[in-house]
């Protein structure tokens, strides 16, 4: 089903969006759970889904990760399952994401939807990702604490809790509510009825991933491959002082690297476009063949894009899979980028460019986009 978002985009920008936290009531109308505890569970045992469990029974703490084999002895109190990047795995479910895109991508992280008996949650924590926390059925109550420095510790060696915090909210939360929280607030879930909550995760890269993932990107492509030179070089009475014009150099040689628009951009989409989790790439079966495509397009039919794909235009280049995708066709590679669902009105002229059809199939057998059933 599509889910309609009664969510004023402008001003929630303007007044919590990395900000402040905020309930948003009832911001789907008339919400039906897009999946069932039970489809949680299967989707849990299965190798290819991130998952845990974590039970909290006595003031002692547990977790552990999938695939889990059965999840007998439980009991009815005090633990939570939660799976990552349902989105990828679980079609229903992933319409949850689509509301979302007004805001960009790029920073879109993924859908974790956890599943919780009563008493159950994860126990008090600070993310730093702005994260959606849609209520489905059941109910719990949500306190988020103000921005402010916190010791964290670890009650087990898979979970890292924060001392007790004053909420700035403490509600019940209903289905169709939502709890946008911004990094770095602290906040905590407990769940007073059997309850179902999705979270629709925004992720914005630290800086020690971005020069991990250049540096690695500058070592595979041969780049920065000029030694410091220093043909101005004076007699200095101090050889064991480093002086701080060659320090500048020095920076200034590192920064020339990532000033290269070309390479900074090719490193770039290559490094957003990496999936954080694996994808239910089903190549097609027999392959088509570019008229084919073309035809059912022309006769109304449409392409979806595979769910979790990264399809993004950086600077005007595509790049799809962490693979840059050296487009025939400007506006059908827009397309690709623009819309999660692509036919003959997207397309436009781009679906009578034979190059760029041809293009196209190969992205169809490959599995990342596939007929609308």
């Amino acid at each position: 089903m599509a889910y309609q978002l009664t969510l004023d985009w402008p001003e929630f920008l303007e007044k919590y969006w990395q900000k402040q936290p905020v309930v948003l009531k009832n911001a789907f109308p008339d919400f039906v759970d897009p999946i069932t505890p039970d489809e949680l569970a299967g989707l849990a045992m299965e190798p290819e889904v991130d998952s845990r469990l974590v039970s909290h029974h006595n003031g002692q703490w547990q977790a552990s990760n999938g695939p889990f084999e059965h999840f007998d002895g439980l009991g009815d109190t005090g633990w939570s399952l939660l799976a990552q990047a349902v989105n990828h795995w679980h079609a229903p479910s992933a319409e949850l994401v689509r509301p979302f895109r007004a805001l960009p991508d790029w920073r879109l992280d993924d859908l974790m939807i956890s599943f919780s008996v009563p008493g159950g949650g994860v126990g008090p924590h600070i993310d730093q990702y702005d994260v959606f926390i849609i209520q489905g059925m059941g109910s719990r109550r949500w306190r988020v604490g103000d921005k402010l420095p916190m010791r964290q510790f670890c009650p087990h060696p898979a979970l890292l809790h924060v001392d007790p915090f004053t909420p700035i909210i403490d509600e019940d939360l209903e289905p169709g509510d939502i709890l946008y929280i911004p990094p770095g607030f602290p906040h905590d879930g407990f769940t007073h009825e059997t309850a179902l909550n999705y979270s629709v995760g925004f992720r914005g890269p630290n800086g020690r991933d971005l020069i991990s993932s250049f540096a690695d990107y500058a070592l595979e492509n041969d780049l920065g491959g000029e030694h410091y030179s220093d043909p101005d070089l004076t007699l200095r009475d101090h050889p064991g002082r480093i002086e701080e014009y060659e320090m500048d150099r020095l920076r200034e040689m590192m920064m020339t690297m990532l000033k290269q628009p070309e390479d900074f951009r090719a490193w770039f989409g290559r490094f957003i476009t990496t999936p954080r989790h694996e994808l239910d790439v089903a190549p097609a079966e027999p392959p088509y063949q570019p008229q084919e495509i073309q035809e059912a397009l022309q006769d109304g039919e449409r392409l979806v894009r595979l769910n979790g794909l990264r399809v993004l235009s950086v600077n005007g280049s595509i790049f799809i899979n962490s693979e840059p995708f050296d487009a025939v066709d400007s506006s059908g590679a827009d397309a690709l980028s623009r819309y999660t669902v692509i036919g003959k009105n997207e397309l436009g002229d781009a679906l009578n460019n034979p190059a760029f059809m041809s293009q196209l199939t190969e992205l169809v057998n490959q599995g990342y986009w596939f007929f609308d059933e």
